[in-house]
């Protein structure tokens, strides 16, 4: 069992940045094993993929719609992971979750077997 905790979620102006966090409440070794995920969902919206991150690091992949505003990133020793999210638009108001998976870093929801509760971004326009 992976438990997930995301944070750094908030109120931003359209055109702002925020760093969300995810800490996984496994030990440093279990966590290295995972390849992690951020995906979104809004009101009303399906839940749709944001990033992926390989177990390593050397791996990720996005979202058209984030590629060259979001970086992805993970420190295995501190079982973080991590979304930089800058220039923010008000159409990405959503719940943000993170996601663990242990066969790879793909962007289907389904693929992945650990959720965290999600934490709250509303970008005002």
């Amino acid at each position: 069992q992976v438990q997930l905790v995301e944070s750094g979620g908030g109120l931003v102006q359209a055109g702002g940045s925020l760093r969300l966090s995810c800490v996984a409440g496994v030990s440093v070794r279990t966590f290295s094993g995972y390849a992690m995920a951020w995906f979104r969902q809004a009101p009303g919206k399906e839940r749709d993929f944001v990033a992926s991150i390989s177990w390593n690091g050397r791996n990720t992949y996005y979202a058209d719609s984030v590629k060259g505003r979001f970086t992805i990133s993970r420190d295995n020793a501190k079982n973080t992971v991590y979304l930089q999210m800058n220039s923010l638009k008000s159409e990405e108001t959503a719940v943000y979750y993170c996601a663990a998976d242990r066969t790879g870093y793909g962007i289907a929801a389904a693929q992945y077997d650990y959720w965290g509760q999600g934490t709250q971004v509303t970008v005002s326009s």
